[in-house]
């Protein structure tokens, strides 16, 4: 086992956010690969480096990108927030704003004022 194993109760709270098909998934199989990608971003390393225990990289792999393009990571990322939020425990000194995020007008630069309107 790796370092990257959920417990049983963060499980208990990932499983409803990802969607499972008519003809699979099997959930074993679903939780395996989803710590798969769990450990893929933990350690920064290739999709081929994912440890033979969480399954075929390439599964891995290709079930990362459907639940990318179905949402489930934002809907989770969401999911985490309310939950925090129910028990009281959210912590907005953890926002953090950065100019990746922030966009200013054009206009805005080169913008000159008036030294008095500062004051």
């Amino acid at each position: 086992m790796t370092r990257a194993q959920l417990t049983d109760t963060e499980w208990e709270f990932i499983e409803p956010y990802l969607p499972v098909g008519e003809y699979g998934p099997y959930p074993e199989r679903l939780r395996r690969q989803f710590e798969g990608v769990v450990w893929r971003f933990r350690t920064g390393g290739q999709w081929r480096e994912v440890p033979g225990e969480f399954g075929a990289w390439s599964t891995v792999h290709n079930r990362f990108r459907q639940w990318r393009d179905a949402g489930v990571f934002e809907a989770l990322l969401e999911g985490a927030i309310a939950e925090a939020a129910k028990r009281g425990e959210v912590d907005l000194s953890l926002v953090s704003v950065d100019s990746t995020t922030v966009r200013a007008h054009h206009d805005t630069a080169g913008m000159h004022l008036d030294p008095g309107t500062l004051a």
